[in-house]
């Protein structure tokens, strides 16, 4: 036992006389020391102008008023494509493919080329004016799929109601709802190529509504158009509840 004792001593005492002495000293101060290279940019957490940041995003006293809109009409109205074509993030959408069960339900007599359709919602957002965020909901068209609007149109500020003057009497459905739940809309009639157009007044005293409505005609596969619609949406909606 004595012997395993010394021996233990005697090599911490000479792990001890290894660190003390000047070559192992100078040994260790050669050693390079490791550092992490400098990251390009801000290194503050801040965002970057030129990184495209918005306004709102640079000033901590202004945050962005995000805001719900809902789209709606009928069957094949544009909806997907209004909603696809405005949005500044890839949207989502709930599409599937058309089947024969549906042949006897959904008319394609004006949408002969239409292969798919949404069977929950779209979804999409757009940024407009730097700090106001619209967020976009296209609701499904057919009437099997109507239960699910209350839960759409929960915590929207407005609605817009597509058209298509082929087939008006596909919107009554939407205006009813939103007349019935009190909601601001417009009414956006999606001019398809090869129909005739209408004016504004025309398309309000075909689906008899009330003068404060706001009708425009826009192309829905054009983001410019779609902008509009939404301006407008947002304006009528304010002057509807100002509050």
């Amino acid at each position: 036992m004595d012997s395993v004792v010394s021996d233990a001593t005697a090599v911490d005492t000479a792990v001890d006389t290894a660190v003390d002495t000047p070559a192992a000293a100078s040994e260790a101060q050669a050693v390079p020391r490791t550092s992490i290279p400098a990251q390009p940019g801000r290194t503050d957490g801040e965002p970057d102008p030129e990184d495209g940041a918005q306004d709102w995003q640079l000033d901590h006293t202004r945050a962005p008023i995000a805001t719900k809109i809902v789209v709606a009409g009928g069957f094949g109205v544009g909806k997907t494509t209004f909603v696809r074509a405005v949005s500044e993030i890839t949207p989502l959408q709930t599409e599937a493919l058309m089947t024969r069960a549906s042949e006897e339900t959904d008319d394609l007599t004006a949408t002969p080329d239409k292969l798919t359709t949404t069977v929950a919602m779209d979804f999409g957002r757009i940024t407009l004016d730097n700090d106001l965020v619209l967020y976009v909901f296209g609701t499904p068209g057919q009437q099997r799929f109507w239960f699910m609007w209350d839960d759409l149109v929960r915590g929207a500020i407005g609605a817009i109601v597509l058209a298509d003057t082929r087939r008006l009497t596909d919107c009554f459905p939407a205006l009813d709802y939103f007349e019935s739940c009190g909601l601001p809309y417009v009414v956006a009639v999606n001019h398809f190529e090869g129909t005739e157009r209408f004016e504004p007044e025309d398309v309000r005293e075909a689906l008899t509504i009330a003068p404060d409505v706001p009708v425009v005609i826009m192309d829905a596969r054009k983001r410019y158009s779609v902008v509009e619609t939404l301006l407008a949406m947002v304006e009528h909606a304010l002057s509807a509840t100002p509050e």
